[in-house]
């Protein structure tokens, strides 16, 4: 495969296609939400705390050097609409339409203990994931098997 169909490949895969709608659209609804809170909110931030005018030109000066306040103000009162429409409107009904199409199911799988770690490991587990031992097969009091835990006395 040459280098120009690995690219083309790559670039219609459906989740890069969806991925390139998703920042295309998010831009557009961040320059709404911006424009809303721009003419609409802002204003009315002004109006409760006593100022007036543009809170994009509202600075304070610390010796030489102006610090911009009001475009902060204005992106912090942008951000908390444009999180909350994107989690109401995307994240929380993906979330259902996933529950429903792939409902969790909290079923815990059968664990035995490491005999190094005497942490629990999957029944179904050929090695501790993290000391790479065998774990023994425990199948009943005295049979084949590592001894069960020792519980210290406490004093």
């Amino acid at each position: 495969m040459t280098k120009a169909k690995g690219f083309r490949s790559f670039i219609l895969r459906e989740n890069v296609v969806d991925l390139a709608a998703g920042i295309v659209i998010g831009a557009a609804f961040t320059a709404v939400v911006n424009g809303f809170v721009g003419v609409f909110l802002t204003p009315l931030v002004g109006l409760a705390t006593g100022a007036t005018g543009n809170m994009n030109r509202k600075t304070f000066t610390m010796g030489a050097t102006q610090f911009p306040y009001g475009t902060f103000i204005n992106a912090a009162i942008s951000f908390v609409p444009l999180a909350g429409a994107l989690y109401f409107l995307v994240v929380l009904p993906n979330n259902k339409l996933h529950e429903r199409l792939a409902p969790h199911h909290n079923v815990q799988a059968p664990k035995r203990d490491c005999p190094k770690r005497l942490s629990p490991v999957p029944a179904q587990a050929r090695r501790c994931a993290p000391c790479t031992i065998p774990p023994a097969r425990r199948t009943g009091p005295g049979r084949r098997g590592h001894p069960p835990r020792q519980v210290a006395d406490s004093p």
